[in-house]
């Protein structure tokens, strides 16, 4: 699914707002906590098998809380990709999970049972350079690299925007 740059820019606009909303994003002593749903169909866009937002923009010490609002869904960490000494974590089927993200980096991540159906997102936080070209070269299969394919470009425009 390609976005054009004005989608790209509703949707970061859309994620910011998000964490703007009563216990969306309520702030923290150390950061910001952002709420990721995972979905079986996006009642909005009608894609299936997706996070939403897939792609969040976040800076070190912000916290991730993935909810499971349709059943048969996880959010783990791609542990070969996330930056050295960045935190990793691996929910539960249908259990809601967090993760406070200190390291900088770049951070994949999927729904085991629907990896290769594209259930995939991407967490930008800080300066998320030191490991995003290995990131973005990662080997995903399915529809999996597609959708990753469409973060990483949108990611490009966050990281040409932001002068990283």
């Amino acid at each position: 699914m390609k976005m054009t740059r004005r989608q790209n820019l509703a949707l970061i606009g859309a994620a910011a707002a998000t964490t703007a909303l009563p216990g969306a994003g309520a702030a923290q002593e150390d950061g910001t906590v952002h709420v990721v749903e995972m979905l079986t169909r996006d009642p909005e866009t009608g894609e299936n098998q997706v996070f939403k937002p897939a792609l969040l923009r976040a800076q070190p010490g912000d916290t991730v809380r993935f909810v499971s609002e349709q059943p048969g869904h996880n959010s783990q960490s791609n542990d070969d990709l996330i930056p050295e000494g960045g935190e990793t974590w691996e929910g539960r089927i249908n259990q809601e999970v967090e993760v406070t993200l200190e390291t900088e980096g770049t951070y994949p991540y999927y729904c085991l049972p629907h990896q290769t159906a594209g259930m995939v997102g991407l967490i930008l936080v800080g300066d998320f350079t030191s490991n995003y070209e290995a990131a973005k070269e990662g080997r995903f299969r399915g529809r999996a690299r597609q959708r990753y394919e469409d973060l990483f470009a949108q990611a490009d425009e966050i990281r040409a925007e932001e002068g990283l």
